[in-house]
């Protein structure tokens, strides 16, 4: 009679390795956080590159009422002056398309004649549109 003996093995250390529940976890709350900060980072960047294109804007808009001021003798009464002929002697627009008298929120540059201290006034009220305002939603105004 021959008896063969099974053998059992402890399981080794390689078949228990892996990871924990509170590790993966862990990893999981760490790529969360990670990618959280970065969406805010470039979805706030879109919001100061809006700001930095109405600063662009308002100076580029403001060259053009100055050259209408240049051929005409005197300033636009309002910006649509610089797209369609009001019939000032002297016009040779159009100066600027319908598209660039819109800030990147799509509300129209705010244009005042006489300015304040200054022959006029040009500016975007942000990205709020109300006056006054912080970062992204500070006035805009030509200088």
């Amino acid at each position: 009679m021959t008896f063969s003996r099974a053998i059992t093995r402890s399981p080794s250390a390689s078949a228990q390795a892996g990871f924990s529940l509170i590790e993966i976890i862990l990893v999981v709350v760490l790529i969360g956080g990670i990618v959280a900060f970065a969406a805010s980072r470039i979805l706030g960047g879109g919001d100061r590159a809006k700001a930095n294109l109405a600063r662009s804007q308002v100076q580029t808009l403001a060259e053009k009422v100055q050259q209408y001021e240049m051929d005409t003798g005197s300033l636009p009464n309002a910006l649509t002056d610089l797209v369609t002929d009001p019939g000032a002697s002297g016009w040779l627009g159009p100066y600027a398309k319908e598209s660039e008298l819109k800030d990147p929120w799509n509300r129209p540059f705010e244009y005042r004649v006489p300015g304040d201290g200054r022959p006029f006034d040009l500016l975007s009220y942000g990205k709020d549109g109300q006056p006054g305002g912080t970062s992204v939603d500070a006035d805009i105004v030509y200088e």
